[in-house]
């Protein structure tokens, strides 16, 4: 049913979801004992180890003692000046580097539609630019228009736009007064904040060396929240995703929350549905009008509890199927579903493929990939005759890390063919799916997600009926084999170097020493709960995060791992918090974004923060990998409420130092550093600034001067004075290398 109000709504953090109320293990084998410190590895955790350029090629040289020094003749990894903290309405680089802004929020995508006003009057999202810019990637084109992978000044960049600054319902930068707070939410708002969220492709080139996009290029598209796309993989056709647009359970409308993104072997781009479940609605009676059937375990579990409220109140919109869509209560008569949405948000949470080059190609949700909050999907080495792997995190508190590894093997014909979304439907539609079970030793387990499993097959709390059972509700199998909770895995990156794989953990407010309700405690891999001051606020858990790195073992079902790094402030604690003894120059919060220069090696980290923003606004790092198993064990010793001791034992790599980790970029005030994409040179970089201004008041969209930001306007670009999220490209002045 639909819900009114007269009143404004309480905010939601539709990005802090904590819906794992499963009694997974957090590393059991540790949290009973408690380790001495005597007969540990002792000793300072030192350097990371260096990468070296080899014409194109990276080598990585980590561990050991050997000598890793640049070779001569080579430019050298992060050598530019450490940008500085900085709290200023700018976009802060390194001396030496240009910042141009390049596409914003409302920028025209087509030759029809007008420049955007930015004052809330503008209409036709659909041929614009979305917002809050997220997960990005290149795809080269030749001069006449093919794809070319080797192309380094003409491209097309394909990006997610995740979500909106939103307050009491509305996204109040899109509308003239600031939008409407109550519901039921006018149809013209609705309509317009459905059409920012999605993707969008668009021709970019570089010309008299100045880098644009092209507002009228043909090669533009968008898709939308309401974009037909199709279900492919095992849950294609399942009674699950039965609804009344798609009686046979094969489409769904539109793609949603877009965060992380990935780049196949073949040429297509992935884009990850990450907190798409706040959007949807369920009436305060549902468990009963569904007969507290197993589809109501499957709700909870995605974090929809009945009487939920969503987060924009779409589904108020009018009695027209695209606002229905939102309520996800059962209100029809049929068994199946076919006359409501009561399976819509089935049709959520996937990893979903297009195909940039050609924009009537249906887009395809990969349910084979799972379905749950997905950030980035990341290929392991691809090497002809193996299959491929592709790894993802979930990102809510407590959630799991995946792993897709594909039951065809790789052929090299694949990489150029004519139809990449057949190749698509060979590799990524039938393979198997692994959730990682970390051990406080420094191993672990990649433990299949398959009616095999007799923990699967025989779980109380929810009866697996197939393999399409399992693609949708991949968060109850992985809770049925007890995999890890980690402190929310966004983006992962795999190092071209080596293939090990890395995690943002970005942070988590549920560890705890003296665990209760739905916290719990610290373990090997997620080994701090600490108190963060931010000014007088007490922030408890894990608040600055942390990163995770894997090396594949012998076998498909193992691994090796460590924390490569530990976010904190430099003056923090070095025995429990600042452990990666970061320095002001190298400091941060909140990692999130994460990406590998294919060019140079580097390893490229973003912040989306909260804790440290009182120093400093989010900001991109630059760091040299190393490999797992390059530093030591640190021991964190924490005394319990009850007097009692519990001392965590954890394998991390090596401290960081000037020449492995520097501060390159800090945005501008509120906002978030995400997505990544590089010219195959590496001579150009694309990087999102997203929601900047995002702690304005709604009541304050009249005032210029109470913006928290004025960016992109502040620095020259566009109409208005509201703030934008905007692509930002960057470039060396000599012409050389970015981060060399």
């Amino acid at each position: 049913m639909t819900q009114r109000m007269d009143a404004p709504v309480t905010a939601v953090d539709f990005n802090n979801e904590n819906a794992n109320t499963s009694a997974n293990p957090t590393f059991e084998s540790v949290l009973g004992a408690r380790l001495s410190r005597r007969g540990l590895l002792r000793g300072g955790v030192g350097s990371v180890g260096t990468a070296v350029l080899t014409g194109f090629g990276v080598t990585a040289c980590g561990g050991g003692d050997d000598d890793n020094s640049p070779v001569p003749s080579t430019p050298k990894l992060l050598g530019f000046s450490p940008v500085a903290k900085s709290l200023a309405d700018v976009v802060s680089i390194p001396a030496g580097y240009t910042a141009s802004v390049l596409f914003a929020l409302g920028d025209p995508i087509s030759a029809s539609v007008p420049a955007y006003k930015n004052d809330g009057t503008d209409g036709d999202f659909e041929q614009r630019a979305g917002d809050h810019h997220d997960g990005m990637e290149w795809f080269g084109l030749s001069a006449n228009g093919s794809r070319d992978d080797n192309a380094t000044e003409r491209g097309l960049l394909a990006m997610n736009h995740e979500a909106t600054t939103d307050e009491k319902l509305s996204s109040f930068f899109l509308h003239a007064n600031g939008g409407t707070s109550t519901l039921p939410r006018p149809a013209a708002e609705v309509d317009k904040e459905t059409a920012i969220h999605g993707v969008a492709v668009i021709e970019v080139a570089k010309t008299a060396g100045k880098w644009s996009y092209l507002p009228g290029s043909a090669k533009n598209f968008r898709l939308t929240a309401l974009t037909p796309i199709d279900i492919s993989g095992p849950a294609r056709g399942s009674s699950q995703l039965v609804t009344k647009f798609s009686p046979t359970g094969t489409k769904t409308r539109g793609t949603l929350n877009n965060c992380g993104t990935g780049k196949t072997p073949w040429g297509t781009f992935l884009t990850g549905e990450e907190n798409w479940f706040g959007y949807f609605t369920r009436g305060a009676a549902d468990d009963a009008a569904r007969g507290n059937d197993k589809s109501v375990t499957s709700l909870k579990r995605y974090g929809r509890t009945q009487g939920a409220a969503s987060r924009h109140g779409w589904e108020t919109g009018g009695t027209d199927d695209k606002y229905q869509r939102w309520n996800n209560s059962k209100l029809g008569t049929s068994v199946d579903g076919s006359d409501d949405y009561r399976n819509e948000m089935n049709g959520m949470g996937y990893i979903v493929e297009i195909n940039p080059y050609n924009k009537a190609a249906a887009a395809k949700k990969r349910t084979a990939l799972g379905r749950f909050a997905h950030e980035s999907a990341a290929f392991g080495k691809v090497v002809v005759g193996q299959p491929l792997s592709v790894y993802m995190g979930d990102d809510s508190r407590g959630e799991y890390i995946y792993k897709f590894v594909s039951t065809v093997l790789w052929s090299a014909a694949d990489a150029n063919a004519a139809d990449p979304m057949a190749v698509g439907d060979k590799y990524l539609d039938s393979g198997k799916l692994y959730v990682a079970k970390f051990n406080a030793d420094g191993t672990g387990t990649w433990v299949e997600l398959s009616l095999t499993n007799a923990a699967i097959a025989g779980y109380a709390t929810y009866k697996f009926a197939d393999a399409a059972d399992i693609a949708i509700n991949t968060r109850l199998a992985a809770d049925a084999v007890g995999a890890t909770k980690m402190d929310r895995p966004e983006w992962n990156a795999v190092n071209p170097a080596n293939g090990e794989i890395y995690f943002t953990l970005t942070n988590n407010s549920n560890r705890s020493v003296n665990p209760s309700g739905s916290q719990y405690l610290p373990d090997a891999a997620n080994p701090r709960a600490y108190t963060d001051m931010k000014g007088s606020s007490a922030q408890t858990g894990n608040p600055n995060g942390h990163l995770v790195r894997m090396k594949e073992g012998t076998s498909v079902n193992t691994f090796n791992w460590d924390v490569y790094l530990f976010g904190a402030e430099s003056t923090a604690d070095a025995t429990l918090v600042n452990l990666s003894a970061l320095t002001a120059d190298q400091d941060f919060s909140s990692p999130d974004g994460l990406a590998f220069s294919k060019s140079s090696g580097i390893c490229w980290i973003q912040t989306d923060d909260g804790a440290y923003t009182d120093v400093s606004n989010c900001m991109m790092l630059a760091a040299v990998p190393g490999s797992v198993g390059d530093g030591g064990k640190k021991t964190l010793s924490y005394t319990k409420a009850d007097g009692s001791k519990l001392d965590i034992v954890t394998p991390v790599g090596k401290a960081a130092t000037a020449d492995t980790l520097k501060r390159f970029l800090v945005g501008p005030k509120g906002c978030e550093i995400t997505g990544l994409a590089e010219t195959p040179d590496g001579k150009a970089i694309f990087v999102n600034i997203q929601h900047p201004g995002e702690a304005t008041k709604m009541s304050d969209v009249a005032d210029p001067t109470k913006y928290q930001s004025q960016w992109p306007a502040n620095a020259g670009y566009g109409a208005g004075k509201r703030p934008r999220s905007a692509t930002i490209v960057i470039t060396k002045n000599d012409g050389g290398m970015i981060g060399t």
